[in-house]
């Protein structure tokens, strides 16, 4: 090539264009907020308010319950879908079918009118009504947990099939037992594979707990509710549990990333090396064709 030649970049209009509307829908979006009849010192207002507060406290409370209900339950179903015994897998698949086959609204709406058909809870000496027993938080964490754990247990059962058959077969001629060997050997290999969409779950559990409002359960947008069918104010309620929402997933999507990275130490140290020296490769090669 002669050295008087020039390079010339190649011009990226489309970039360009497309970057500039989606900058024009953007701005119009915020303006549309900003100019329209949103009462945004009320939304100032309530933002840090206790009853919206203990409602968030509720959401995280419910949330984290029903997810480790739901990594027990997954665990559990996981192993007994795996089982070499027929009856584990059969009662875990219908377990998988039914939860996964129904809405979650309808399971919460289903645990929360369970007095109707059950109007006692009998332990043999002594009985409770069941409208004492199912309190909202119990049915939102039985209809969450259990709704939770059918999805896990699909999750769990990919990763633990993701640990070669080898490191079990190499455990048990160690003499390890096979609940031994799965605790010990085949989860910590597979939680690689389990935690990117645990974090997925999470976030997801954290916005599905909103429909236990439906039952009454004080969470925060049912505590939003309640604030605007007195004060009228229902946009800048929403936009406040909005808002906390958002709060909430962006820290908890922060931590997925931490955990993501811990778990996978191990696996991407030779991928990082070997981007480096790939990327080390082809500095050495310009420089050598530049002759320097």
């Amino acid at each position: 090539m002669d050295s008087q030649d020039k390079i010339i970049p190649i011009r990226h209009y489309g970039r360009w264009i497309s970057g500039v509307i989606l900058l024009l829908i953007l701005g119009f979006i915020i303006k549309a907020f900003i100019v329209g009849q949103i009462d945004w010192p009320v939304v100032g207002k309530f933002l840090f308010s206790p009853a919206l507060i203990r409602g968030l406290g509720n959401t995280l409370l419910i949330t984290v319950l029903s997810m480790i209900v739901g990594l027990l339950l997954g665990v559990i179903f996981a192993v007994m879908r795996l089982s070499k015994n027929p009856v584990a897998r059969i009662f875990s698949g219908a377990y998988i079918w039914l939860f996964r086959g129904t809405p979650v609204y309808l399971q919460l709406l289903i645990w929360f009118n369970l007095a109707l058909i059950f109007p006692t809870v009998s332990l043999g000496f002594v009985d409770y009504r069941m409208v004492d027993v199912m309190t909202p938080f119990v049915a939102a964490l039985l209809g969450l947990g259990l709704n939770e754990g059918a999805y896990m247990t699909e999750i769990v059962r990919s990763g633990i099939l993701s640990v070669d058959k080898g490191q079990t077969e190499a455990a048990t001629s160690l003499g390890m037992s096979r609940l031994l060997a799965m605790r010990r050997i085949i989860l910590p290999q597979a939680m690689r594979v389990i935690v990117p969409p645990v974090g997925n779950e999470f976030i997801g559990l954290l916005k599905t707990s909103s429909m236990a409002s439906a039952i009454a359960f004080t969470e925060i947008l049912h505590q939003a509710q309640l604030i605007y069918f007195v004060n009228a104010k229902v946009m800048e309620l929403l936009i406040v549990a909005t808002g906390w929402y958002l709060i909430v997933v962006t820290i908890l999507s922060l931590v997925q990333v931490f955990i993501e990275r811990r778990f996978e130490r191990g696996h991407n140290f030779d991928r990082r090396r070997s981007i480096w020296e790939i990327f080390k490769s082809i500095i050495i090669d310009r420089r050598q064709q530049a002759g320097v």
